[in-house]
């Protein structure tokens, strides 16, 4: 006779074995997560040159590197940056001690507040001293061997440089602070001469005087000769004179002359939001004129003058039209037209020094004319209808020393001002 298997029943829980359940589970529970945390940090620890995730990502390229991609230049690819724990940046922290000497460098500050004391109403005068040493002495003598630096404020200069740079760099700060203090006056005057030929009767009265600028002529020219040379000019028909002006400066200061106007043009044709007519024209803008820098600096004794003249001259000889067929809504052809600028510019940056009794005459060769003739009357001005200009001149620039401003009954005119432009620090002035 089969027998049933008897059912015990399930003994009653009570709390304090629920209790004590639970607690064990628990303790297996964190000590099982600890030991996977564990040897998950053992297998996926971050390389080396990874970048922790703990930082914030950067909005910007640092150092003016671009973020890394494919469409980036090698040379603009940023590197990883490598983990530092002090936070502090890259490079070999140095504990401090003595500045390199093994080229026998000197430290040496020179004093510059009887020369900038008397310019309290120009802003950084002490940035011209900088500026006419790195002119005298190159810049890689500043950024290569032997180690060297130099920095300045309204009061001092401070170089630590050799003794042989010293001695430069003594010659240039004695020509402002034992030069004369008070403002001084430079004539400019910029004149276009149709033809070249008046070189046949003015030769024999200047100087040649040579140029690195390919297609730049300079001559000096006693004062006496500069006006029997200006008095042949006044006697042609082709001579105008663009300007002429009293320049009161200080010593190694730089000005700025300029004279610009706007040419529009059709850059561009664009859909019209209107509907009709079905296209507008897109216009633009070309500023045409001069634009000369004069920085000059006297010796010690006033004799002799350095000066550098940065002149920039763009014109527009000719628009040049281009038609265009664009397509309307109705099948048919609008027939329009853009216009394409043909420019002119010239350039000059160069540095002369010439006795200071003595008159530097330059002469920029058949270039585009500083200055635009305008038409006595607008609606015959045939230029502007057909978008070519006769802008063909020698440009001539008589730059002359005329001593104190004190000694000079002279009036500064008006000129208007050079708006700045984005550059690099040095602005160009070297």
């Amino acid at each position: 006779m089969r027998r049933n298997p008897t059912l015990l029943a399930p003994a009653p829980v009570t709390i304090q074995d629920a209790i004590r359940k639970t607690a064990i589970f628990a303790i297996s529970l964190i000590a099982f997560l600890t030991s996977n945390e564990a040897t998950f940090a053992q297998g996926m620890a971050l390389p080396s040159s990874s970048v922790s995730r703990t930082q914030p990502p950067s909005t910007q390229p640092q150092g003016g590197f671009m973020p890394r991609n494919a469409d980036t230049p090698p040379s603009l690819q940023a590197a990883p940056n490598q983990p530092n724990p002090g936070g502090s940046p890259g490079g070999k922290l140095s504990s401090g001690g003595q500045l390199p000497r093994g080229a026998g460098q000197e430290h040496r500050v020179y004093d510059l507040r009887s020369y900038t004391g008397y310019l309290t109403t120009h802003d950084r005068p002490h940035q011209a001293v900088v500026d006419w040493i790195v002119r005298e002495t190159g810049t890689d003598v500043w950024h290569t061997e032997p180690f060297g630096f130099m920095s300045a404020d309204r009061d001092e200069l401070t170089v630590y440089h050799t003794n042989e740079m010293h001695q430069v760099i003594a010659g240039i700060v004695d020509r402002f602070v034992a030069g004369d203090k008070d403002p001084q006056v430079m004539n400019l005057k910029v004149m276009t001469v149709g033809n070249p030929n008046w070189r046949s009767r003015a030769h024999m009265l200047m100087q040649h005087v040579s140029v690195q600028t390919p297609g730049i002529q300079a001559w000096l020219l006693t004062k006496e000769n500069a006006a029997l040379v200006m008095n042949l000019l006044r006697q042609r028909t082709d001579v105008r004179q663009v300007q002429a002006v009293d320049l009161i400066m200080h010593n190694g200061q730089t000005e700025k002359l300029a004279s610009t106007r706007g040419r529009n043009y059709v850059i561009n044709v664009k859909p019209s939001p209107a509907g009709w007519p079905p296209y507008e024209p897109e216009t633009g803008e070309i500023q045409e004129g001069y634009q000369l820098e004069l920085s000059p600096l006297l010796s010690v004794d006033g004799r002799t003058l350095d000066c550098v003249i940065n002149a920039n001259i763009d014109q527009v000889d000719k628009f040049v039209p281009v038609e265009l067929d664009l397509p309307l809504p109705n099948q048919q052809v609008h027939r329009t037209k853009i216009e394409v600028p043909q420019l002119v510019s010239w350039r000059l940056h160069e540095r002369f020094r010439w006795p200071s009794d003595m008159v530097l005459l330059l002469s920029c060769g058949v270039v585009a004319s500083p200055d635009r003739t305008q038409s006595a009357m607008p609606f015959l001005d045939l230029g502007a209808i057909t978008g070519t200009t006769a802008g063909r001149a020698d440009a001539l620039m008589f730059v002359e020393f005329r001593g104190k401003a004190s000694q000079n009954l002279t009036q500064a005119p008006m000129v208007p001002q050079v708006s700045s432009r984005v550059s690099a620090p040095n602005r160009g002035r070297y």
